[in-house]
């Protein structure tokens, strides 16, 4: 495979860049490189963009060494990214103020200030979703009103993928998987709404947004400049790009059906759908995919943190944690509402954790359990949710992201689904979709279509044991809803 043509995905995220370079026909991966981004802490949730290209010339370089590739080998680049937060860009492409992220709650007041003046049904049948702080939506309403000096300033509104593929590119574009996390963009019509954006104050809101690409068209060629700072040669392609989340999907080679447990900094459970979905009650996000159709998600804000929260309580490490949470009598035990940097499904910011059912026969095997339950059985209630908005979950159960290599997370997952659990045998699904991307536009062929040719196997990883955990799903779901009474704004 020496000399053959590569291809590049970037997986933007919040903690991190991390870069893989793909043989552009079979996928095989040749090379990757990673490096971190400024923590943050909810819930002011900041970093600054600049630092975000930083961090991806430094894995695509670190990436190329491990590859052994030449300059000019690599054909294409896409960039997923963390959803959601928003650049915002002054006239001369100077970044105004560092980005609010999507786990940013600080804009909740705006928030329901918008929901307000346009009508909660009005948002969800126009852009497939209730927006939450997360949206980008309610990231420019903060910026309205607590910086108006910025506010002025502004004339580009990016995303995070959308910065660094403006980095790579010099052309201001997005995907239609980002735009519709965004508040003001109907992906059923491909439409911006700047009627929902004159809400916040009467500018000339079109000129300021990103043009949105289809999935297989591309964003442009790598600039000169970018292609000095990158270490490449020759002419190199640019997807779109797109969410995390649904460059995943592709990665992973999701078919309608399957159903996706994501345990990561948040906690994510989705599908891919053919039609738009739209959940009047506000859990379900309809938002679009990396391929033209949609991916209906539910989106929950502590996941993986949850269970390092309590082993760092429990004097455990991660491993030993897993073992307590297994070892854990069959009994229903105590019951965890995880909602420790408050929540976002339910849209509830200023809620804590509430761990309940304690007795004087509690054990740390219980507790551990409760730790990871907390956040499993929120998941399994969106993938609930999912149903009841007549989502097909039939299909397969995979279980992605970094809390899927704790036994504990699959075992439990497979628990209360009552259904095997499969993890994919490749890591890193979203660089991975991003490269499914980067292959299309290489060598002009559908993402759809590369995203079937490259589906990495998936091994099962957990059966479900003998038992039910319904009763102690009961018991979560009854916690939850006093959490979520608690964090009422």
């Amino acid at each position: 495979m020496k000399n053959a043509p590569l291809v590049a995905g970037v997986d933007s995220s919040t903690q991190s860049c991390k870069v893989q370079l793909r043989h552009a026909e079979t996928g095989f991966l040749m090379g990757a490189g990673t490096a971190p981004h400024s923590p943050t802490y909810p819930p002011l949730s900041e970093q600054n963009p600049a630092e975000w290209w930083g961090a991806f010339t430094t894995a695509f370089r670190q990436a190329l060494a491990a590859a052994g590739a030449s300059p000019d080998q690599v054909s294409a680049i896409s960039v997923a990214g963390q959803c959601h937060g928003l650049v915002p860009l002054d006239e001369t492409n100077t970044i105004i103020r560092p980005a609010k992220l999507w786990n940013d709650t600080t804009s909740t007041p705006e928030l329901m200030t918008l929901r307000e003046r346009i009508g909660d049904e009005n948002f969800v049948r126009s852009v497939g979703s209730l927006p939450t702080a997360a949206f980008t939506i309610s990231k420019i309403a903060w910026l309205a009103e607590h910086e108006p000096a910025n506010f002025q300033k502004l004339r580009r509104i990016l995303l995070p993928h959308d910065y660094l593929t403006f980095r790579l590119t010099g052309r201001y574009v997005t995907d239609r998987s980002e735009a519709s996390g965004t508040g003001y963009f109907d992906a059923a019509a491909n439409r911006y709404l700047p009627e929902f954006l004159n809400r916040i104050a009467d500018r000339e809101w079109e000129d300021m947004l990103p043009k949105v690409l289809g999935p297989d068209e591309p964003a442009g060629q790598v600039s000169p400049e970018a292609m000095t700072e990158l270490g490449l040669k020759g002419r190199i392609l640019v997807g779109a790009g797109g969410g995390d989340q649904h460059a995943a999907a592709l990665g992973l080679g999701v078919q309608s059906g399957d159903v996706v447990y994501s345990f990561g900094t948040s906690g994510v459970v989705s599908t891919v759908h053919p039609t738009p979905v739209y959940d009047l009650s506000g859990l379900v996000n309809g938002v679009a995919d990396m391929t033209n159709a949609f991916m209906p998600l539910v989106c929950t804000l502590n996941a993986a943190k949850v269970t390092d929260t309590f082993a760092r309580i429990l004097g455990a490490t991660r491993g030993e944690m897993a073992e307590l949470a297994l070892a854990a009598p069959a009994t229903d035990g105590p019951s965890l509402a995880a909602f420790l940097d408050g929540e976002r499904t339910p849209n509830r910011p200023a809620a804590t954790g509430i761990l309940a059912g304690i007795t004087t026969a509690t054990t740390r095997e219980d507790i551990a359990r409760a730790a990871f339950e907390g956040v499993v059985f929120g998941l399994y209630r969106g993938q609930q949710h999912l149903e009841r908005s007549g989502v097909d979950v039939s299909g397969r159960v995979l279980a992605v992201g970094g809390g899927a290599r704790s036994v504990a997370y699959t075992q439990l997952l497979s628990d209360i689904t009552r259904r095997p659990v499969l993890v994919p045998t490749e890591d890193e699904a979203t660089a991975r979709g991003a490269a499914v991307q980067a292959a299309a536009i290489a060598s002009q062929r559908k993402v759809a279509q590369v995203r079937d040719d490259w589906a990495p196997p998936a091994a099962t990883v957990a059966e479900p044991r003998p038992g039910s955990r319904e009763e102690a799903f009961a018991a979560y779901c009854r916690v939850a809803d006093v959490a979520e009474l608690d964090g009422k704004t």
